[in-house]
């Protein structure tokens, strides 16, 4: 591998993709282990792929918004570097999949051209924030969402607090009480309010998640001043870095250090934080994310034979929304998949073009929401839009299934959900027709009990399972019910109901489909008729579907494959933990006490604080691995080195134990004196340890 210069203007992007270079290099030769490596790279938006030598590429698009040359620039990497496919996530994200290792540090530089990231889009690290897609345009918002999740974005990129938790954080802001970036599943979720002095402000929830075991958040604030959000937040994510899980990564979840603390004591211990914060107040920049400008007015074509259609009353009526602007809509446009062939993302930007304004957002359930459609320009958008497939009715309605990718790519896929997605919508639109306009049901498939594909807030939810029949595996789905948002932070968790074969899963929902049409009463909701219902009735009304006495051939092979199932799963990468090697973790100390005396010079007295902090952290941990004392969390390195190395007499710290010691950097302001001493005890420190250990001092 060859190096490479960067032509980028901003440093410290040239600095991060020259470092990535390096590191793939070092790794190549045998200096970096395996384990650390994949840390490194996961950090940087790289992901290990099903499929072996290649990677999935992760771009990082805060609150889910780009530019029309931001996606024909995302085309193009795609095109050269990846499969020519973009994916949409359930975060608002764009995947590339099928990249070459060597070849990401190009790719990267190749997106900062046009000011797209993939810094920390996987790995232990606060993950994209999301929003509200109609944030700025939506009737009932009190306010615009996007500045605050831009400032959430900016603030915490590169952070030293959020470099190497534990585990991931994800932050969300809803536009309304409808809360459709789902607060109540988020590490933290933002709700906007106004308090009665008319200052802005939010609904702080706390500690929500998914994956296999989920937890709905804790109101934590029904109203926090706008200034003090970026403080709460920082606060939050010192405590969950020093007191999260490291070693289990099943427990490593925000939500898990809440069930062992409690509450009240992690509340504490945030509150606590505050003063050793960077911003004791943050003030955002409301005027940080302006509106797009609407689009020139143009004469539009009548189109009297298109607005008469059904097609096309179907479409308006489901899919464009009036904004809050007068005269102008905001268009969604519904992805099958969430898959854009590169070629149809070009032709897209050249068919909206003339008819919105130049700001497209991917939305939560992995579509695009177009916006400033003037009204008398919809049947030409129309037009264009079908032309390229893209005009399908029922956007967000029960035929717009949510998935992840899945067996397709994805190391931990149990079965073939992108797929199953397809099957599903097919029954929706082919025998429950009007369900297009309805938009209180969700279905949501995940190819693991993970969720990424969301099935644990879904109404009717799926994820890829496997049940044993006459000797074999059969591909199951395991059902979900009764999930999903209540609104202003309440949501639902879905209750698992019963296992049946995958490729019944079809008829799984036709029954429920029908049942609820012929049982619901007038206008019941969804959520209503189950907990009227109750699970055991569910469960005796699919049991028949999950009888295995009567399998056929074809249900031993899983949706879009013809081969028989087996369950061959990878090793997943959501946040890979570092391996806990001696000269690994006295090689990071060495690192970071070099980015905390880099931080130093640049008067960045909170972040070479934080860096410091993390010098002692490693080195003692190092130091424990020698009395194989293996603590799991920092706050336990901490703890175990006073009891291992301070009361034993065999480190003096001139009467302070090292809990004092280290715990300096939540009891002092971030001042330049106290960045001072804090530093100098860290390196005088870490120079004893490599003196233990026989080493040269450097």
């Amino acid at each position: 591998m060859q190096s490479f210069r960067t032509e980028l203007e901003n440093p410290i992007v040239e600095k991060d993709i020259i470092d990535l270079e390096k590191k793939i290099r070092d790794f190549r030769e045998g200096k970096i282990h395996e384990e650390k490596f994949r840390s490194l790279r996961l950090a940087r938006g790289v992901y290990g792929q099903r499929q072996p030598g290649v990677q999935m590429v992760r771009i990082k698009l805060p609150f889910g918004k780009m530019t029309f040359n931001q996606l024909l620039r995302i085309a193009d990497v795609s095109d050269e570097y990846g499969s020519g496919n973009l994916h949409l996530t359930t975060r608002q994200d764009i995947q590339i999949h099928y990249v070459s290792l060597d070849r990401t540090p190009e790719l990267w530089q190749e997106l900062e051209r046009d000011d797209v990231t993939i810094r920390e889009a996987c790995g232990n690290t606060v993950r994209n924030v999301t929003s509200s897609p109609d944030a700025g345009i939506n009737p009932n918002e009190l306010f615009d969402v996007s500045p605050y999740a831009h400032a959430f974005f900016l603030y915490f990129l590169r952070n030293p607090i959020c470099q190497e938790m534990g585990r991931k954080i994800k932050f969300s802001f809803s536009s309304d009480e409808k809360d459709t970036a789902y607060s109540y599943i988020h590490d933290l979720g933002f709700i906007p309010k106004i308090n009665e002095q008319g200052e802005r402000g939010f609904k702080v929830m706390l500690g929500g998640g998914l994956g296999a075991q989920p937890f709905l958040a804790t109101v934590v604030h029904d109203f926090l001043h706008e200034d003090q959000i970026i403080p709460y937040a920082e606060s939050v994510l010192r405590v969950f870095d020093r007191y999260g899980e490291r070693n289990n990564r099943n427990k490593a979840r925000l939500k898990y250090l809440v069930q062992k603390l409690g509450i009240e004591e992690l509340l504490r211990l945030i509150d606590e934080e505050r003063i050793a914060n960077k911003s004791k107040s943050f003030v955002i920049d409301r005027d940080a994310v302006p509106l797009p400008l609407p689009p020139e007015v143009i004469a539009y074509p009548a189109w009297d034979d298109v607005v008469n259609s059904l097609d096309y009353q179907h479409w308006r009526a489901t899919n464009a929304v009036a904004q809050k602007q007068e005269g102008f809509y905001g268009v969604y446009i519904k992805v099958p998949v969430g898959d854009i062939k590169t070629e149809r993302a070009r032709q897209l930007v050249e068919a909206i073009r003339p008819f919105v304004a130049d700001e497209i957002r991917v939305t939560q359930n992995q579509g695009l929401l177009l916006k400033f459609a003037p009204e008398a320009a919809l049947p030409a958008l129309y037009i264009s839009l079908k032309e390229l497939g893209f005009a399908t009715a029922g956007f967000d309605s029960v035929g717009d299934v949510t998935t992840c990718p899945g067996t397709d790519t994805c190391n931990l896929g149990i079965s073939n959900s992108m797929s199953l997605s397809v099957a599903l919508e097919e029954v929706i639109y082919e025998e429950f027709p009007e369900l297009i306009y309805d938009k209180e049901i969700k279905i949501k498939i995940s190819g693991c009990m993970n969720s990424c594909g969301q099935h644990g807030l879904a109404h009717i939810g799926f994820h890829g399972s496997s049940v044993k029949a006459n000797g074999k595996v059969v591909p199951a789905v395991q059902v979900m019910l009764g999930g999903g948002t209540v609104g202003n932070g309440e949501g639902r968790v879905a209750e698992r109901v019963i296992k049946a074969p995958s490729k019944r899963a079809t008829d799984v929902l036709r029954t429920l489909l029908n049942d609820y049409k012929l049982n619901a009463t007038t206008s019941e909701s969804f959520h209503a008729y189950y907990d009227r219902q109750t699970k055991d009735y569910f469960y005796q009304l699919l049991k028949p579907l999950a009888d295995l006495s009567n399998l056929k051939d074809e249900e031993f092979v899983d949706w879009g494959h013809e081969e028989t199932f087996n369950t061959a799963i990878g090793v997943g990468e959501c946040a890979g933990v570092v391996i806990d090697l001696v000269a690994t973790l006295l090689l990071e100390s060495e690192e970071k006490l070099e980015w905390a005396r880099a931080a130093y010079a640049a008067e960045a007295w909170s972040d070479a604080i934080y860096h410091t902090y993390a010098v002692f952290v490693s080195s003692a941990k190092a130091l424990l691995l020698d009395k194989a004392v293996n603590s799991s969390t920092q706050i336990g390195v901490i703890r175990e080195f006073d009891n291992n190395y301070v009361a034993t007499g065999e480190y003096d710290l001139q009467g302070s134990s090292f809990n004092d010691l280290v715990l300096q950097l939540n009891k002092n302001e971030p001042t330049a004196a106290f960045a001072t001493s804090y530093l100098a005890l860290a390196e005088a420190f870490y120079q004893q340890i490599k003196e233990r250990r026989g080493e040269n001092a450097s």
